[in-house]
């Protein structure tokens, strides 16, 4: 019994790492990947301006080398035939780049105007000088989804003891409810400073000692 308890453990523990894992690359991606994106904004200032400069603080050192490469193709092609085939590939190399950096794969550029809300209010906030609309967007979302799963475990907790399968809907509410909230408070309470790539393999340990 204890060896199959351990591998339930071990098992949930797993499928919570790759839901978060791909829900953090879903999130990136969808940022960083749109052609009205922080990234390719600074890409085209960058072709604009005749210096790549603007770029390379989305790429590390050792990779500074590719991004010029492409970027001195676009800059060659402009008004010519192949200007527009080769600011895609110029750019297409830039967020590719940038995504490897963080461990997160890249699928092609998006189409503008697909970034998710809170990250549109997040860049509108650095230009705005303040980040109340994001605190408050934020606070909602977090505000109704904790709400949710709390009245949830609280109705299947009332009933828990009915039966077994009642038992187990209130098991697997509370595990939904708790694991939530441990997530959103490890996330709030984390340092800043670190990159999403990294907060997110640093988070995953503690979410190992939970016993769900």
């Amino acid at each position: 019994m204890k060896a199959i308890t351990g591998f339930s453990k071990s098992f949930c523990v797993l499928i919570a790492a790759a839901i978060l894992t791909l829900g953090m690359y879903s999130f990136s991606a969808a940022h960083c990947d749109t052609l009205d994106g922080p990234v390719i904004q600074d890409a085209r200032k960058a072709l604009d301006a005749k210096d790549v400069t603007p770029v390379l603080k989305w790429v590390r050192s050792k990779d500074e080398k590719s991004v010029k490469v492409a970027f001195n193709k676009a800059l060659a092609a402009r008004g010519k035939k192949q200007q527009k085939t080769a600011e895609t590939n110029f750019f297409e190399t830039l967020v590719k780049i940038h995504r490897a950096g963080e461990g997160a794969p890249f699928t092609g550029l998006k189409a503008a105007g697909t970034v998710e809300p809170v990250i549109a209010e997040a860049d509108k906030s650095l230009a705005a000088g303040s980040a109340e609309a994001v605190v408050k967007l934020v606070t909602d979302a977090v505000g109704q989804g904790i709400r949710q799963r709390y009245e949830k475990a609280a109705e299947t907790y009332k009933h828990k003891d009915e039966s077994v399968q009642k038992g187990r809907e209130f098991v697997a509410a509370y595990i939904e409810y708790t694991h939530y909230v441990e997530r959103l408070h490890i996330d709030a309470s984390s340092a800043t400073g670190h990159h999403a790539g990294n907060s997110h393999k640093e988070h995953a340990t503690p979410g190992l000692k939970h016993d769900h």
